[in-house]
């Protein structure tokens, strides 16, 4: 019975509504915004890289970038890129690159104005996100809560569950490990870090999420050179999967336009997380440099674009380039064994610590975003956070242990609703966000460094906090 509601809710958001939306506002917002996204590519990076100093209120822009990717790298980039695969055949890789590119103007806009909404918790930490913005921004607290209560449920619990599941699947392939043993060891792990909070998940990831995805990147590259006379034909395979130009076969089974794109889009967006609301509650936590809101915009469009049209590319290339050795939908063993008919048995060993890593960095980076909203629930109180603590831990062991399929269904279901809750306030708020980041753009093309004055726009004078955007920031 619940296996077939959570089916049924999936179809629904997922074989249509989804789609339209997610495409729908990325085309949206990139239009309104004027392709920012290729526009200022460079101006993002330099963004992402120039700020490496948190404050006493907040995390650095570095530090906010590592933990966002070290929720977005994660099963999503090796799990979920075979599933898409399996699922929609190789035409779902072009789909997943569609909805980053455009996913790009979406983050762009929901973390700027995460920023815009941040506010202080009893700690004195930025906190903010989507239900700040929806409560503050729209003046609609309930839609706020709708929203923290999907997200707890999504990745505070599921998406955490999901993350376990992948490091236990390639432990037990590579390894022959016990699931128990190793749903043991990831919640003792796991649990050492959380209970640090926000500021200590912050500093892991800065330190773990640099070096797993460059040499997560270098293996796919040399795994390229290997194969660079079979890239043109895998290419080439995608693009007409993608459009139905020719039948991809995988496992017997023909897919059509409609099947590569729900898929693609599906394991996308779960991989990237653009338009979903959940890396803007990290952004809302970080100091800009330069300080105004549109700057965390800009570091969480390189999120996107490395995530996905970086890092799943290189999973994606790593199977499809092994032909019959990717071929399957079991998630995390067809990279591995991918992989491993590439460069040998120490493929698999190198995906399973490369899971290890990029997933137990997820668990802590997902648990960070659920804590953000656990404090809005509490109005900014942090007394809860103890009892929730140890309900993320044992969702960790319950996906150490669980059936994959029906893990992935829940994370479908529960980012989906996350998503359109998102999506209606994105739009809702969409005039402000996009004279905020013209605003920067102006003062940019001034040769000023950008600073936001939020006495220009009187109509927030109501909506922020006395003590966030003052012009001062305390070191």
């Amino acid at each position: 019975m619940f296996e077939t509601l959570i089916s049924y809710l999936n179809s629904l958001l997922w074989g249509k509504l989804l789609i339209y939306g997610l495409v729908g506002a990325g085309l949206y917002f990139t239009i309104r915004l004027a392709f920012i996204q290729l526009r200022y590519f460079k101006h993002s990076v330099k963004i992402m890289t120039m700020s490496r100093k948190e404050t006493k209120s907040g995390l650095s822009s570095f530090q906010v970038f590592c933990t966002s990717m070290a929720a977005r790298v994660g099963a999503g980039n090796m799990a979920g890129v075979a599933v898409a695969i399996g699922g929609g055949g190789p035409g779902a890789v072009f789909w997943m690159w569609l909805i980053a590119m455009l996913g790009m103007a979406t983050a762009m806009v929901e973390s700027t104005l995460a920023q815009v909404y941040k506010v202080k918790d009893e700690d004195g930490q930025y906190r903010g996100g989507p239900a700040y913005y929806m409560e503050k921004g729209l003046g609609q607290r309930w839609m706020g809560v709708l929203f923290s209560i999907f997200l707890i449920i999504a990745f505070g619990l599921v998406f955490n569950s999901v993350q376990a599941n992948t490091i236990t699947g390639a432990m037990t392939m590579v390894f022959g490990l016990d699931p128990t043993i190793v749903g043991i060891v990831l919640v003792v792990l796991s649990g050492f870090v959380i209970m640090g909070g926000l500021r200590k998940v912050a500093h892991v990831s800065e330190i773990i999420v640099p070096i797993m995805a460059v040499a997560y990147i270098l293996i796919a590259f040399v795994v390229v050179l290997m194969n660079l006379e079979k890239l043109p034909d895998v290419f080439m395979l995608i693009i007409n999967s993608a459009f139905g130009w020719q039948e991809a076969a995988a496992g017997g089974v023909a897919y059509t336009i409609a099947q590569a794109m729900q898929s693609g889009i599906a394991r996308g967006l779960f991989s990237n997380e653009a338009g979903m609301g959940s890396a803007a509650n990290v952004a809302a936590s970080a100091t800009p440099n330069p300080n105004h809101p549109a700057s965390q915009g800009f570091v969480q469009m390189m999120g996107v674009f490395v995530d996905t049209l970086v890092i799943c590319t290189a999973t994606a290339a790593i199977i499809l380039l092994a032909g019959d050795a990717g071929a399957g939908s079991d998630g995390i063993q067809v990279t591995i064994s991918a992989l491993t008919s590439h460069v040998g048995d120490w493929g698999g060993a190198f995906i399973a610590f490369a899971i290890l890593l990029f997933c137990f960095t997820s668990i802590i980076a997902n648990y960070s975003y659920a804590e953000t909203n656990i404090i809005f629930l509490s109005n900014n109180s942090t007394k809860a956070l103890p009892i929730f603590r140890i309900c993320v831990l044992a969702m960790v062991m319950f996906g150490a242990v669980a059936k994959i399929g029906l893990v992935w269904d829940m994370a479908d279901a529960s980012m989906g609703l996350m998503a359109v809750v998102n999506l209606v306030a994105l739009v809702l708020l969409s005039g402000l966000a996009v004279r905020v980041i013209k605003d920067y753009q102006n003062q940019l093309a001034q040769g000023k460094v950008p600073t936001f004055n939020k006495a220009d726009y009187p109509e927030l004078e109501e909506k922020l906090e006395a003590d966030v955007w003052t012009g001062k920031e305390s070191t």
